[in-house]
């Protein structure tokens, strides 16, 4: 087993907001993933990822490693900008980031595995 595959892996929780208007278009970007940008978010060390739309507001759940570590790999990476590129005209402005989150990030209070 490598060191890497070692590493307890944590439950993050964030939320984004998309245009009012641009749901279908968002939810069709997803269906069609590009398959570059899965593997980048799997080669950063990115598993079980989900996306759940109410209205407008989104809230992202993944386990990584280290959310920033594994943030920091996914931007240095061409295809990510490429893809946040072609996401940039779905998303509202960030509210609510507290100082040093990259995100709106959740706290996680109770898991039942």
């Amino acid at each position: 087993m490598s060191a890497e595959a070692a590493v307890p892996l944590k439950r993050y929780a964030f939320m984004l907001r998309i245009r009012p208007g641009t749901e279908e278009a968002y939810e069709a970007a997803h269906r069609a993933v590009w398959p570059e940008m899965l593997a980048l978010l799997k080669r950063a060390g990115i598993s079980e990822y989900s996306i759940y739309r109410r209205d407008q507001l989104l809230v992202l759940t993944l386990r990584a490693a280290d959310f920033e570590a594994t943030w920091q790999k996914i931007e240095a990476d061409p295809i990510n900008t490429r893809w946040q590129q072609a996401m940039a005209p779905y998303f509202a402005p960030n509210e609510g980031v507290r100082p040093g989150e990259r995100f709106p990030m959740m706290e996680e209070v109770f898991y039942l595995a």
